[in-house]
């Protein structure tokens, strides 16, 4: 397997006033291609910290980062943009679909900003995203004629559109009811039976028995990592909701 990420003694602090405050404080793993990952902790944890490091949103105050062997600390906003635009696809809490707007139209985002696609590769690799999350016959539809689950399907589909080296999803589930849920889940563990690499960050526990590795942060620190051998089906237990309810 191929190292996707490797983190050597990430640290973060920010400045509030004259208070340093240590968000990361010395944060190390790798995640190998093909990993399904859940990073969780409470609020404080360092979580959102770190997601926006890995998403190359931002730098560390010290230590290494490595997205696909590129050394991201070192680089510019600009090369960073670029490496995130081509080796991360985004899947958020609140969709961030664009309104008024097709699922063609929003899938097709990421790739305006590369020049190797025309007009026409861009839908045709768009329609084939939402093919593969089920959305095939919501083409056309407009994001405020969607449901929760639908939209985000359609900000699945746009992360996977430019074929990325991780699926980075924050609280993906945040927002839907539980059988929405984990019509979701089970979709990110389709995703993940075809080798894709999916980091879910979440403070929901329970998310952590649908993946094969949870790694848990309090203040600023990882507390654990482990492997789950056990990882639960979620279309299992998608199917067996309706006798579940009262």
């Amino acid at each position: 397997m191929n190292e996707v990420i490797r983190l050597e003694n990430i640290r973060r602090d920010f400045k509030v006033g004259e208070e340093t405050v240590h968000a990361l404080r010395g944060v190390s793993f790798n995640i190998e291609s093909g990993e399904f990952v859940t990073i969780m902790g409470t609020s404080g944890s360092g979580k959102s910290t770190l997601l926006n490091i890995l998403g190359c949103l931002d730098t560390p105050t010290s230590g290494e980062y490595y997205l696909d062997g590129a050394a991201v600390r070192t680089m510019d906003k600009n090369e960073r943009a670029t490496l995130r635009n081509r080796k991360i696809g985004f899947v958020f809490q609140n969709y961030n679909l664009l309104p008024k707007t097709t699922a063609i139209e929003n899938v097709e985002l990421p790739l305006m900003y590369n020049s190797r696609y025309s007009s026409a590769a861009r839908k045709e690799r768009a329609i084939d995203a939402l093919r593969a999350v089920g959305l095939g016959d919501r083409l056309l539809h407009r994001s405020n004629q969607m449901s929760g689950g639908q939209m985000q399907r359609v900000a699945i589909a746009r992360a996977l559109v430019n074929s990325p080296s991780v699926i980075l999803a924050d609280e993906a589930t945040g927002n839907l009811d539980t059988r929405t849920s984990f019509e979701v889940l089970a979709l990110f563990q389709q995703l993940h039976s075809q080798g894709r690499t999916i980091i879910f960050v979440t403070h929901n526990p329970e998310i952590a028995q649908y993946s094969g590795r949870n790694i848990t942060l309090r203040d600023g620190r990882v507390i654990s990592d482990v492997a789950n051998p056990a990882m639960q089906d979620a279309a299992e237990t998608l199917a067996r909701l309706p006798q579940m309810a009262d």
